[in-house]
């Protein structure tokens, strides 16, 4: 297979968003005045405005840890494990921005280490619980340690996982002091996306203003080409990494318990965060402008299917052991499945298409 890398985009693309045998996203002819409109929108209009509301919910987050340690209840406990779920789907909301800061120097990894396929999270929070390294009680050195502990992953396992009962016995517990920890620091790297992308001269200007002096997108067809490109891997991770890593069908292997969040049953509330995110990000763009009239239709369409899988994920029981074994829950995961590979077709065959891409081109996943 023949990789085309985008000229200028290797720093803002993953290294799996390539061309299959087709021409480079410049081959893209678009009005630069509509396509400085659409980037626009969706950096003022959904980017930046998700990185904040992910600021603000980390650090209530980290706030509700912090009053768990001091005053543990019942009470105190069921908020901290509120505001977790809020963060969380905050995060899933902007999470399917996976281009930009969010990957450099291990961000995103920092704030969701996901999927874990070798248990590596698991085990070194289960070290450093066992261990008490009071190192790891600190956000500022926690950051410095793995990406495997330092995540919502290890601050669902905290709040959820065995043992998480400690939290409600003793004031200032090792096991809560971590937890604590853990929320400050997705606070502080929340703190760092929030301001490079609310900086006026920084990615936030190469995001707005393509052209050609721009090292990040020195055409328009680059620009939106990475816009559709955040939609169709935001979509591709909804179906590939937070479904099918556990459930792939009724006649293949299942694991529940791989499944993103499932101690905490926050899978589903984070799905549909996942799949908010992609329609918010589609209609605040205004990407339909881009398009011919006979055209527009494919966007209605993608947001209707959006839509309905958003709906569908609110009535898939918490509880994944039941719902890859029963037979009516199964088929709502199956739903979900064949809807997410549709909306991956209309965004990356349907208005790539329509915009201009090439026949042979695709947002190819090198997973």
């Amino acid at each position: 297979m023949r990789k085309i890398f985008f000229a200028g985009l290797v720093s803002l693309l993953p290294a799996t968003a390539f061309a299959q045998e087709g021409e480079p996203a410049s081959s893209v002819d678009l009005p630069m005045a509509d396509v400085t409109k659409v980037m626009t929108a969706a950096v003022d209009g959904f980017i930046r405005p998700g990185y904040d509301a992910f600021y603000e919910s980390a650090g209530k987050m980290t706030t509700a840890m912090k009053a768990l340690c001091e005053a543990p209840s019942k009470t105190s406990y069921d908020t901290a494990k509120g505001a977790f779920r809020d963060a969380a789907v905050s995060w899933a909301h902007i999470e399917v921005v996976r281009v930009g800061p969010v990957i450099e120097q291990n961000r995103f990894e920092r704030i969701l280490f996901y999927p874990d396929r070798k248990s590596t999270g698991l085990k070194q929070v289960q070290s450093v619980l066992s261990k008490a390294d009071e190192t790891a009680t600190d956000p500022v050195t926690l950051g410095t340690k793995s990406v495997a502990m330092q995540g919502f992953g290890a601050l669902e396992y905290v709040l959820a996982g065995t043992g998480s009962d400690e939290l409600l016995k003793a004031k200032n517990s090792y096991r809560c002091r971590y937890g604590a920890a853990i929320a400050g620091n997705i606070t502080n790297v929340a703190k760092e996306l929030s301001d490079i992308w609310d900086a006026p001269e920084g990615i936030q200007k190469a995001w707005e203003q393509p052209g050609p002096d721009n090292l990040n997108f020195r055409t328009g067809g680059e620009a939106i080409t990475a816009l559709l490109g955040i939609l169709v891997h935001g979509a591709e991770a909804v179906r590939d990494q937070r479904i099918e890593t556990f459930y792939k069908g009724a006649d293949k292997a299942k694991f529940p318990k791989q499944a993103l969040f499932w101690r905490s049953e926050n899978t589903w509330p984070t799905v549909k965060g996942n799949l908010e995110g992609l329609s918010a990000l589609l209609e605040k763009s205004g990407m339909v402008a881009l398009l011919k009239e006979k055209d527009r239709p494919i966007v209605a369409a993608t947001q209707a299917q959006l839509k309905s899988m958003i709906k569908l994920s609110t009535k898939i029981t918490p509880d994944l052991e039941k719902a890859v074994e029963n037979a009516a829950e199964r088929k709502k995961l199956d739903t979900l499945l064949a809807d997410g590979k549709d909306v991956i077709s209309k965004l990356n065959d349907g208005y790539g298409g329509a915009i201009g891409l090439s026949s042979g081109f695709s947002f190819a996943d090198g997973d």
